[in-house]
């Protein structure tokens, strides 16, 4: 007697498992979220939204990492790779227009 092997699909979109990885994203590594991502072609729900916490909950690991990024920080300004802010360039089209408008009015 033979044995009938029964197989069964199922479809998962790109939207539901956009949904599950919002919802379950604790209990995955980054690696196994990007994998998921890009196997099922689900992107990231907003790119302008503020990245999680690594820290969680948890003030001491809090502490922990603000001190690090503290500390690299002003490495990176020792070596002079820090991010400057938002101040403009020195010769911003904004700047050229200004300068323009006042030697005009002379």
């Amino acid at each position: 007697m033979e044995r009938k092997s029964s197989s069964s699909t199922a479809v998962v979109t790109s939207r539901e498992v956009r949904t599950a990885l919002t919802k379950q994203s604790a209990r995955l590594t980054t690696q196994e979220e990007q994998a998921l991502r890009m196997r099922h072609g689900a992107g990231v729900d907003a790119l302008d939204a503020p990245l999680a916490r690594a820290a969680g909950d948890n003030e001491e690991v809090a502490d922990e990492l603000l001190l690090l990024e503290m500390s690299l920080l002003r490495g990176a300004r020792a070596a002079g790779k820090a991010p400057k802010g938002l101040a403009a360039p020195e010769n911003s089209a904004k700047q050229r227009i200004l300068e323009a408008l006042g030697n005009k009015k002379r």
